[in-house]
């Protein structure tokens, strides 16, 4: 349908194992169409063993035919660019129509593991969905999201993730000029909450059994129906969730339409890690209300969900009564979910291999330390069990008296408390001040701190003494209080 350019390094042709099936079901989901071409790419991160878990040859991808293809300058046989359609509630407030804005579904590819990926161009050019705006990303935000979803990944927490990064040799207008770039993501899927309800709002039940249909075959197989795929995403997402507690991971942009329904993190917007734990923390410079703060993630979700269990009530029998008791249910089992997968995040964080009933109690009782204490989130977890533990608080007697109880917990538990405590309490994480930092230089050209970050992240449980910088909690002149969605 578009021109396909082939590309080569050393007479090898890069060529991505197409599969694509988004692109199979009707016309109504999505707007075909190819890039917006840049003016000059060049590469600035390849994701080298994602690309081979893909099935891409990555010196083929690196290469400057394979750069056009990163940044949308020529599409790759078999590719299948379309933008795709969703509505959603943006801070509560209903949006009848939005969709890929500034992004383009490049196709699908089935991974060495079996599973269903997409490529998606992000940053790739306006489209019918850009509302008013360029379609273009500038580098700070596809920096920050490259960083942030590799370190998600890294950490264990189902998220997309970062192929690659390119400059495209043009301004983006924001505030001012900055270089723009283009990210390419990968993603079980991108397809979210706002996707169902865009074919509810309309009335639309013959797209609403076909989006079902697709998303239980490729997500879901073992659910049983309608019914069966909201059990499914209620317990993926509670699992989710609790997992972005156990970092300090703030959404940041909780919004239906960013909420995915394969259950892993999507749209890596206003983002944040706290440092100094305060649980209702906000960094969102949208989020005037606190909305998405820290510790009504969990709520927000639920919210979230109920929205998607009414978009599936038409395809969920004709006894409309019966479907919304079902639904109701369904929704209603999220905190009991969601409390049993946050209990088994922090007791491993608290170094416990067994479950005693008053776990729960001995983890809020540590968290209520670290607030008064102002400790750092991060790094009062990873230092529990050494001699540098108590000089995370403010005030250490407090967190004596606490350790003694948690001590003689550890005493009856079966587990090895050391290495569970390592594995679970992650060195280094994303700071807000470290992503800026790296950003600001990649603006002056300089990537050196941006990759270096990169690699510290990769290995987060890891200390490594060349890397011990990174794990320092910003001193008052540096501490980042807002963040921004970039777009």
């Amino acid at each position: 349908m578009f021109p396909v350019r082939g590309a080569y390094l050393f007479g090898v042709m890069l060529t991505i194992p197409f599969d694509n099936s988004y692109g199979r079901l009707p016309e109504r989901f999505y707007t075909r169409m190819p890039p917006k071409p840049v003016a000059a790419p060049a590469l600035v991160a390849l994701n080298l063993p994602l690309a081979r878990a893909l099935g891409i040859d990555p010196e083929a991808l690196a290469s400057p035919e394979g750069v056009e293809v990163l940044a949308g300058n020529s599409v790759p046989e078999g590719a299948d660019p379309l933008a795709q359609v969703y509505a959603g509630h943006q801070f509560g407030g209903w949006a009848p129509q939005l969709g890929d804005g500034r992004a383009l579904l490049l196709g699908e590819v089935v991974d060495r593991d079996g599973v269903r990926r997409d490529i998606q161009l992000k940053g790739s050019g306006p489209t019918p969905y850009s509302r008013m705006g360029d379609g273009r990303a500038w580098l700070g935000p596809v920096l920050r999201e490259y960083l942030v979803s590799e370190a998600m990944h890294a950490l264990g927490i189902p998220t997309t993730r970062a192929l690659a990064a390119v400059t495209t040799g043009q301004p983006v207008l924001r505030e001012r000029a900055l270089p723009g770039a283009v990210l390419t993501r990968v993603a079980s899927s991108h397809i979210r909450v706002g996707t169902f309800q865009y074919f509810a709002a309309r009335g639309d039940v013959e797209a609403l059994e076909a989006l079902t249909a697709h998303v239980i075959a490729r997500h879901y197989p073992e659910a049983e129906g309608p019914l069966g795929l909201l059990d499914a995403v209620v317990a993926a997402q509670a699992r989710l969730v609790a997992a972005w507690l156990g970092v300090g991971f703030i959404h940041g942009v909780m919004n239906t339409d960013n909420t995915g329904v394969a259950g892993e993190t999507i749209d890596y917007g206003p983002c944040a890690f706290m440092d100094r734990y305060e649980p209702g923390k906000v960094f969102s410079s949208i989020d005037t209300f606190g909305r998405y703060a820290y510790d009504r993630q969990p709520d927000v979700m639920i919210w979230n969900l109920a929205q998607f269990a009414t978009a599936l009530l038409p395809v969920m029998g004709e006894d409309r009564e019966a479907a919304v008791e079902k639904a109701t249910e369904a929704v209603h089992r999220f905190p009991e979910l969601f409390l049993e997968a946050w209990v088994s995040v922090f007791r491993a964080k608290l170094g416990l291999a067994g479950a005693e009933e008053e776990d729960e109690l001995l983890i809020h009782r540590f968290l209520g330390l670290m607030a008064e204490g102002q400790a750092d989130f991060t790094n009062a977890f990873r230092a529990l069990g050494g001699p540098a533990a108590r000089d995370q608080f403010v005030s250490p007697e407090a967190f004596d008296a606490w350790e003694a109880e948690w001590r003689a917990r550890l005493a009856r538990d079966p587990g090895d408390a050391a290495a569970i405590l390592a594995g679970a309490n992650p060195a280094v994480i994303p700071r807000n001040h470290r992503i800026e930092e790296a950003i600001a230089a990649a603006v002056s050209g300089d990537f050196g701190p941006f990759e270096r970050l990169g690699r510290a992240l990769a290995r987060p449980f890891e200390e490594r003494p060349e890397f011990a910088d990174l794990r320092r909690p910003p001193e008052p002149g540096e501490e980042v209080r807002q963040t921004f969605c970039g777009t």
